[in-house]
C-alpha cells in the first residue's frame, strides 16, 4: 500500500500506455486505495478478500508484462531516475512475477484460515 500511495504524482504505467499528470495521480489514488482495501480485509481475515488480492496480484502480473511488451524501453529509460538496463528490467518483472505466483499460491493453501464471511469491510 505505502508502495502505490508513494507513485502519487509520478508516471503511471498502466496496460502499455505511461499517464501522467492527473491520469498518473487518479491511478496511484485507486490503487492506494486498492491496496488498502486488501490490507484491512486480510486483518479482518475476510474470505472476499484472499481471492481478491490473488486476483490483484494475477492482474498485477499480467499488467507488469503487458508494460515491458509494450512501453519502449527508451520511455522506461526516460522515467527512470537511475539508469537500468533493459536485461535487468527483464530480469526483476520475472523475479516478481515467481515471488507473486509463489504468494498467490501460500493464499491459496492458506485460504480456509479466512473465516469471516462478511461481504463488508466494517
Amino acid at each position: 500500500m505505502l508502495m502505490a500511495f508513494s507513485n502519487y504524482g509520478a508516471p503511471f504505467p498502466f496496460l502499455g500506455v505511461i499517464y501522467e499528470g492527473g491520469a498518473a495521480k487518479a491511478l496511484a489514488f485507486a490503487d492506494s486505495l486498492i491496496s488498502l482495501y486488501l490490507l484491512i480485509g486480510v486483518l479482518k481475515r475476510q474470505q472476499l478478500t484472499v481471492w481478491l488480492l490473488m486476483a490483484y496480484n494475477l492482474f498485477d502480473i499480467c499488467n507488469a508484462w503487458i508494460n515491458l511488451a509494450i512501453i519502449p524501453f527508451d520511455e522506461y529509460a526516460r522515467l527512470a531516475v537511475v539508469a537500468v538496463s533493459e536485461d535487468d528490467l527483464r530480469f526483476n518483472t520475472l523475479f516478481v512475477t515467481v515471488i507473486l505466483v509463489l504468494l498467490n499460491l501460500y493464499l491459496f493453501r492458506i485460504r480456509r484460515q479466512f473465516d469471516n464471511r462478511s461481504l463488508y469491510l466494517f
